[in-house]
This record gives C-alpha cells, structure tokens and sequence, in this order.
C-alpha cells in the first residue's frame, strides 16, 4: 500500500516549492550535477529531483541530507531561531502551554 500525503494548504505547497528551488539553484550555483548530489547525499537521482521539485513526500531527513551535501546544513539551524511572535507572547507573560491538551481535557 502506498503512503499517503495528507493534504496541504496552498501556502504550504508554495513554501515548499521554493525550499527545493532554493535547493536546486544552490546546487546549480556550485556546479554539482543532480547524479553527484545525489550520491553523496545517498538518495537517488529521483528522490533529488523530488526535493527540487518541493515533494512533499519526501522525508525532511532526505532533504536535510542534500544541505549537508551541499554545505548549507547550518541554515537549517535558523528555522524558528528568532521567533518574534513567541517572544512577544512571552514578554506579556500569557500563559503559554508546554504541550496541546488531550482530547476532553481543559
């Protein structure tokens, strides 16, 4: 049975789109081809092609795999790293919770 991919919004689907055209513009800038990159990150040449495309489907490790291929690893770092809304929230000091409650718990 093949794996599901549950649906996405349309924002998402944009965001990923650009992720893996930054990823292949990024390969194309160092003048990797697809088959090198493709072996260093051990993944096929499909499964590359797929993340440059913003595949959805494609398992977030695979795409880690090609920036650490291509050097780019560290960017991963910043996702979330200067999260302004949270950090307003905490200076207001709302109750903010560690973890979403379970079903019919307040």
């Amino acid at each position: 049975m093949p794996k599901r991919t549950p649906p996405l919004f349309p924002k998402t689907v944009a965001i990923l789109k650009e992720f893996g055209e930054n990823i292949r513009m990024a390969r194309l800038r160092r003048d990797v081809t697809a088959k090198l990159t493709s072996e260093r990150a051990g993944i096929s040449v499909v499964t590359l092609t797929q993340i440059e495309k913003g595949s959805p489907s494609v398992s977030l490790g695979n795409y880690i795999q090609v920036l650490v291929t291509l050097g780019l690893e560290r960017d991963i770092l910043k996702v979330a790293a200067d999260d302004e809304l949270g950090h307003k929230l905490q200076d207001l000091g709302l109750k903010t919770r560690r973890r979403a409650s379970k079903k019919g718990e307040e």
